[in-house]
């Protein structure tokens, strides 16, 4: 009984999560994507660094969003080391469809050939064995329902030797967006947003869960780095907390509350974000943690 339980909140939460990203929420991002990519590119070089990406390898990409770490892992592995050196390819695969159908049309403008988008939820998706020789994340592994057996699955998809290096958010408070926001808990219902724990945002903030989570699925050499970086969430701090009310964990918030207090949220937070504008923009502190390990041999 109880574990029949688990799976009904396993599956209501992935319904939740699949109407989410294929509603107000991935039509968001999709959007915003440059918006986005700006808060978190900062992660970018650490991550790759992380997952040293080599010529001619096969990528895979989980929770690509719009295709940014995609496009970068595809051009690590395009590049060609000599005469008859093939050429590698990033797939980068999304719970979302509108964020999919926009990575696929940025690929092409940028004249990105290497690199493919499927619309799928990487938990279940069927990828096929031992095909990738590196598996990446920026910040989309937190959110699976299932995390055990995500990453089993994950890493089943993983040629011996291959590797993964996973981008996740680490302790909420230590990011300053969440940080400000929490300013607002006296009249917005912050309550357990932001709570280490799962399924969610933070699912993955304790070190040793996360890296217990990636020993069960097979995986070794395990290790987990703290690393942090400032994205920046607008032109100035009116823009900022326009940008960030609107995204989905905000309009949520704003939803609970009536037109008063909505008002009241955006002029609290825009304060709140006065002390971060510097040279047109708004600049914000994220700390995260890069999970690494490789498939046994």
């Amino acid at each position: 009984m109880q574990h029949r339980s688990a799976d009904t909140a396993d599956t209501a939460h992935a319904t939740v999560q699949a109407r989410a990203w294929n509603g107000y929420e991935g039509s968001h991002w999709a959007a915003h994507h440059d918006r986005w990519n700006a808060v978190n590119s900062g992660f970018d070089r650490p991550l790759l660094d992380a997952a040293a990406i080599r010529p001619a390898e096969r990528v895979l990409d989980i929770g690509c969003g719009a295709g940014a770490t995609t496009r970068l892992a595809a051009r690590a592995a395009g590049a060609r080391t000599g005469e008859g050196a093939g050429e590698g390819h990033a797939l980068g695969l999304d719970l979302s469809g509108p964020m999919v159908e926009r990575a696929r049309a940025v690929a092409a403008r940028e004249g990105v050939t290497n690199a493919s988008f499927v619309h799928g939820d990487a938990q279940v998706h069927p990828l096929p064995r031992a095909a990738f020789d590196v598996a990446i994340s920026r910040f989309g592994v937190m959110f699976f329902a299932d995390p055990a057996a995500a990453f089993a699955h994950i890493a089943s998809a993983l040629r011996p030797g291959g590797r993964v290096a996973f981008l996740c958010t680490a302790a909420p408070l230590e990011n300053q967006w969440l940080t400000a926001l929490h300013e607002l808990a006296d009249i917005l219902p912050i309550g357990g947003f932001g709570a280490p724990g799962g399924p969610g945002m933070f699912s993955l903030a304790d070190a040793d869960a996360a890296t217990e989570l990636l020993r069960g699925a097979g995986l070794r050499d395990v290790r987990a780095a703290h690393v942090e970086a400032y994205g920046i969430w607008g032109r100035d701090a009116r823009d900022a907390a326009d940008f960030l009310l609107d995204s989905g964990p905000g309009r949520h918030l704003l939803d609970q509350v009536d037109p008063d207090t909505r008002a009241l949220a955006r002029r609290r937070l825009t304060r709140a974000f006065r002390p971060y504008e510097r040279a047109g923009a708004v600049r914000l502190r994220g700390t995260g943690r890069i999970l690494t390990g490789v498939a046994p041999a």
